[in-house]
C-alpha cells in the first residue's frame, strides 16, 4: 500500500463501529450480526426457484427469508466499505491480493477456492453457533 494514499484511521473506525453497536441495542433493542442475513437472503433466492421447499423446511420457518434490518445492515457494511475504500484512495480490482502472491503465487483460481472454503466453514460454525 502506498504511503502517499490517504487511509480512514482504525481508531475512527472502531470508535465508530462501537458507536453503532450502542445505538443498535439502545435503538432496535438487539445486537447485529451478518450471518443471520446471508442464509435470509439463500432463503430469498431459494424461494424464487423452488419455493414449496423454502415454506416446507422448518429452519426456514424459525429464519424466515425476508429483508430486515440486519439485512440492510449487511448491505450498508458492503456500500460503506466501498465508500471507505473510494474516498481514502485505496480501492482497487484485484483477482489476488499482494500478501496471497508473495505467499503461494498468482493463482486466482487457488486464492478463490481458499476464499470459498474458508467463508464455507466460517460460516458453518457462525451457524452453529446461532449467530
Amino acid at each position: 500500500m502506498e504511503s502517499s494514499k490517504q487511509q480512514w484511521s482504525p481508531y475512527l473506525a472502531g470508535a465508530l463501529t462501537g458507536i453503532v453497536i450502542i445505538l443498535s441495542v439502545w435503538i432496535a433493542g438487539q445486537y447485529f450480526g451478518a450471518s443471520t442475513s446471508f442464509v435470509r437472503t439463500a432463503g430469498i433466492i431459494e424461494s424464487v426457484f423452488a419455493p414449496e421447499t423454502v415454506s416446507g423446511l422448518e429452519y426456514y420457518q424459525r429464519v424466515a427469508p425476508r429483508l430486515d434490518w440486519q439485512w440492510f445492515f449487511v448491505a450498508g457494511i458492503l456500500l460503506g466499505s466501498l465508500i471507505a475504500a473510494k474516498t481514502g484512495g485505496t480501492f482497487r480490482w484485484q483477482a489476488v491480493p499482494d500478501m496471497w502472491r508473495g505467499r503461494f503465487g498468482n493463482t486466482p483460481v487457488k486464492r478463490g477456492v481458499t476464499a470459498f472454503a474458508g467463508g464455507a466453514v466460517l460460516m458453518f460454525g457462525a451457524r452453529m453457533a446461532d449467530g
